[in-house]
């Protein structure tokens, strides 16, 4: 029988005793752990590998704690993330946790303590994923109109204005996700293979644009126009059914 694999944990903490006492009770819990003492280790780190979790330090000697979640949301890598600090006022916490993280713990911490909430949030952050079906689109998504049409997330569906109704793969709905949420602006090839696949997928432009073509010939088959949904030579595509005239 195959044991499951170990939760890896990002473990950013500049005093190194602590990271490597953070470290071993890690692993005798079962888990992985990597650890960073600077920030720019960390999200150099996060940019070619995968972690199940960041427990990161507020006060780092390169960058803020906060400063690098930050960084992190806007190169669109999502991690469940727990704050270690020795500041225990509120207005902290609650910045903490308006910026992405997950929980917050205050030092001097009890390592079963620490432990016991690492493992609460990966629960709920696996309980977050199993509704993906893709990096951002989640079969609990409410319907939305597309063209003419009406995508249901729920049902991996589109129903058209001719009453038939076709199933859609997961690729494909991701990119009509991404397509509806961002109308009006240009979207790199890039961009849009990281926010359906992920950041580290490794994933060739030719097969982006197989599943552009199944989208296509989805609507053309059921007599709806994608005139809206534009190539934008050498740098991606445009949605804009505001301009759907465009020859």
């Amino acid at each position: 029988m195959r044991s499951e694999p170990k939760p890896l944990i990002l473990v950013v903490e500049d005093e190194e005793e602590l990271a490597k006492l953070i470290s071993v009770h890690l692993e005798e819990a079962g888990m992985q752990a990597q650890i960073c003492c600077r920030a720019a280790h960390a999200e150099r780190f996060l940019k070619r590998n995968f972690a199940n979790l960041l427990l990161l330090d507020v006060n780092l000697p390169d960058q803020s704690g906060f400063a690098l979640l930050e960084e992190l949301r806007r190169a669109d890598i999502t991690i469940p993330t727990i704050f270690l600090t020795g500041n225990a006022l509120e207005t902290n916490k609650v910045r903490g946790l308006e910026i992405g993280g997950d929980d917050y713990v205050t030092k001097p911490f009890g390592y079963a303590e620490l432990v016991a909430r690492i493992r609460a949030v990966l629960r709920r952050s696996e309980s977050r994923d199993d509704q993906k079906v893709t990096k951002n689109a989640r079969v609990s998504d409410e319907p939305f109109p597309f063209c003419g049409a009406t995508v249901h997330p729920s049902r991996l569906e589109i129903h058209f204005p001719n009453e038939h109704v076709e199933k859609i793969g997961r690729k494909e709905l991701g990119i009509l996700v991404y397509l509806h949420d961002n109308e009006g602006v240009v979207i790199t090839r890039k961009a849009l293979i990281h926010s359906v696949w992920g950041i580290h997928a490794d994933v060739k432009s030719r097969s982006l644009d197989q599943y552009i073509v199944k989208v296509r010939d989805l609507f053309k088959r059921n007599d709806l126009s994608l005139d809206s949904f534009r190539t934008v030579h050498g740098v991606g595509y445009i949605f804009d059914p505001s301009e759907s005239s465009h020859p």
